[in-house]
């Protein structure tokens, strides 16, 4: 377990822009950089990292937190190997100390399936090297594939034997549960193992753990499918995963490009041959999912398909999905009879490069080019294929980007370029209208919505609006968060934070917000006890709620124009002007607080038969509200609208 103290020096040492600058491409926007945000799709960069406090945040999907907070975003990571990846990048000596027996029960609870596939790992591995029916059977066949022993033992391939239940004995014997095993899928449920008489692939996370396991068949006499993948479970999604993508990241994002294969042993042959941006779908079809992760580190993808016709029709079809998620996609069709793996072989590392570089083709071209020998001199195909390619093209998100594909697609088929358009458009039309639809609330929730406390329908013009004063709390909170230690008053040295909760005592209980009132409340609570209360206090908070909130403060996307700093412009810029904002955001927040509680109190006057009490609570009430308003437009020369 790492010590504290070597948690604390990681931390302080990690800088934000040069963790995030592994993966994100930043720019220099003010004191602050921007870039797009490698957690969604987006063209204009929303995503900001500030040096200054050493936090990220984007604006687009709402990610925010420091180092090891996007490391475990994401690389998936645990907040342990986040620490240890900063740790080796800065060359951090990590101190351990050993765990409580609670800590250690802890990680073993959430960790056991990881725990449990690495102990299945070294076992297959042992099998695959120490016994003799491993080293007849399943490293010669790894062998007669041309691995290396290196690569191998890279890849933590391995072997199970025909033995019923070899695997489960043992680790039993281990104190493994056997109702983990189960559940992780390396024994069925009459407990026998789930891979018998087969080679083993381990399936690795994105950090590199053991997620899952695939066994292919070797003689022809054992029974089963040739290849068996393991159950999905907790740890493993096969829609959510890639074969190789934890051995192939680095190099992805280092030549902007993702290779797609089908199988574990082209993935395995190509990585050993040096071309190790390549992963496999593992024979699934591809999914939403998997093309986002390949999306984390790269736009552009290539497909290699083997010479079969027949496979790669059924594959194109899920080329529409990375269409949809505005990746470039090219493909290459190897010759026939061979797959990335034999064709490797026979042509080596420098050859297959240079075929792959010679006839890769767009996604679109290489459609075309396969459809123009069917549909020639066929007028029914030809109107098929367009049908089917414009469903296609009307599912590029880029309009730039689709126009030039329409030009392409007219030119290759011989059509007018506006009748591809408007098939097109009218997809398009159909497809946001849709979505438009679906975003709509449902019948019942707006039924629901036009009840009264007693059950009783209210029309729609009768409906009272809702009134909150959120956006006043979130400005005093942000004012509080980002100005709370500087000095108030310099006679007394009172702070911002000082002077902001002891002028809302009053107006606290009537707070919209649970979340900005448990911000104050703990706040005044600091103060009492003579605790710091500064910007590093929210921002390592141990609430994510408040923890994001501060972020956001922090990492606000805009800066100053240039004319602020200006010799002839007397105003202060707004960083420098705490003293006026606190004045505003109190007072603001006040009025606006006791203007609706004024307005509670007319309406119960108006009800019903007030007596002096009422009246008079009312009337300082008032009285207190235009006090307020006249304050406000003398100190800080703001006009308040009732």
């Amino acid at each position: 377990m790492i010590s504290q103290k070597s948690i604390l020096e990681i931390i302080e040492t990690a800088k934000i822009e040069d963790i995030v600058g592994d993966f994100v491409a930043l720019k220099k926007r003010g004191v602050n950089l921007i870039g797009l945000c490698p957690f969604h799709n987006e063209k204009s960069p929303s995503f900001n990292v500030n040096p200054t406090r050493n936090i990220f945040k984007c604006f687009g999907c709402g990610k925010g937190g420091d180092s090891v907070n996007f490391l475990m975003e994401h690389e998936s990571l645990s907040y342990p190997d986040a620490l240890r990846y900063i740790a080796d990048k800065y060359k951090i000596e990590i101190e351990e100390t050993k765990p409580s027996a609670e800590q250690q029960a802890s990680m073993l609870e959430g960790e056991s399936l990881f725990i449990i596939n690495q102990y299945a790992s070294k076992f297959y591995t042992d099998q695959l090297f120490q016994t003799d029916i491993g080293k007849s059977v399943g490293l010669s066949y790894f062998k007669q594939r041309g691995f290396r022993e290196e690569t191998i033992h890279k890849f933590n391939l391995g072997f199970s034997s025909a033995e019923r239940d070899g695997f489960t004995r043992k680790a039993v014997k281990d104190g493994y549960n056997i109702e983990l095993l189960r559940k992780v899928g390396l024994t069925t449920a009459n407990d026998n193992d789930f891979f018998r008489n087969r080679v083993i692939f381990p399936i690795h996370s994105l950090s590199g753990k053991f997620a899952a396991f695939a066994g292919r068949i070797l003689t022809s006499e054992a029974s089963g499918p040739k290849y068996l993948n393991s159950p999905e479970s907790e740890i493993y999604n096969k829609s959510k995963t890639l074969y190789g993508l934890f051995h192939a990241k680095q190099a992805i994002r280092k030549h902007d490009e993702c290779m797609l294969v089908e199988g574990y042993t082209d993935v395995i042959s190509l990585h050993q041959g040096g071309i190790e941006n390549v992963v496999a779908s593992s024979g699934t079809s591809l999914t939403v999912d998997q093309i986002r992760l390949i999306k984390r580190y790269t736009q552009n993808v290539l497909i290699i398909y083997d010479g079969d016709l027949a496979g790669i029709k059924a594959a194109l079809r899920g080329i529409e999905l990375i269409v949809e998620q505005d990746a470039n996609v090219k493909i290459v069709l190897l010759p026939d009879r061979h797959d990335p793996d034999s064709f490797f072989k026979e042509k080596g590392h420098t050859q297959f490069l240079e075929f792959i570089q010679a006839n890769k083709k767009d996604f679109l071209l290489f459609r075309l080019d396969l459809a123009s020998r069917e549909i020639a001199g066929d007028p029914i195909k030809k109107t098929a294929f367009i049908r089917e390619i414009v469903q296609t093209l009307a599912k590029i998100p880029d309009s730039i980007k689709r126009s030039v594909y329409v030009k392409e697609t007219a030119l290759q088929l011989d059509i007018d370029e506006r009748i591809i358009i408007g098939e097109t458009n009218k997809l398009l039309v159909k497809s946001i209208s849709e979505k438009k639809n679906n975003e709509l609330p449902s019948s019942k929730s707006k039924e629901d919505d036009l009840l009264a406390d007693d059950g009783t329908a209210i029309y729609p013009e009768q409906k009272p609006a809702p009134q909150n004063h959120l956006v006043q709390e979130k400005d005093l909170v942000r004012v509080l968060i980002k100005f709370g230690d500087k000095i108030f008053e310099e006679e007394t040295s009172l702070t911002v934070a000082n002077y902001i909760v002891n002028n809302i005592q009053d107006v606290l209980e009537n707070f919209d917000s649970k979340l900005y009132h448990q911000i104050i409340t703990e706040s005044m609570s600091r103060l009492q006890s003579n605790e710091p209360l500064n910007p590093d206090y929210f921002l390592k908070h141990t609430n994510e709620d408040i923890r994001q909130e501060a972020i956001e403060v922090f990492t606000e996307p805009f800066t100053y124009s240039d004319n602020w700093k200006k010799p002839l412009q007397t105003q202060k810029l707004p960083d420098e002007n705490f003293k006026n904002d606190s004045i505003r955001v109190v007072r603001m927040l006040k009025y606006r607080k006791f203007a609706r509680v004024c307005s509670e109190m007319k309406n119960k006057l108006k009800e019903g038969q007030p007596g002096i009490e009422e009246e008079t609570k009312f009337i300082k009430m008032n009285m207190k509200l235009q006090e307020l308003k006249a304050e406000m437009g003398e100190t800080l020369n703001i006009v308040v609208f009732d």
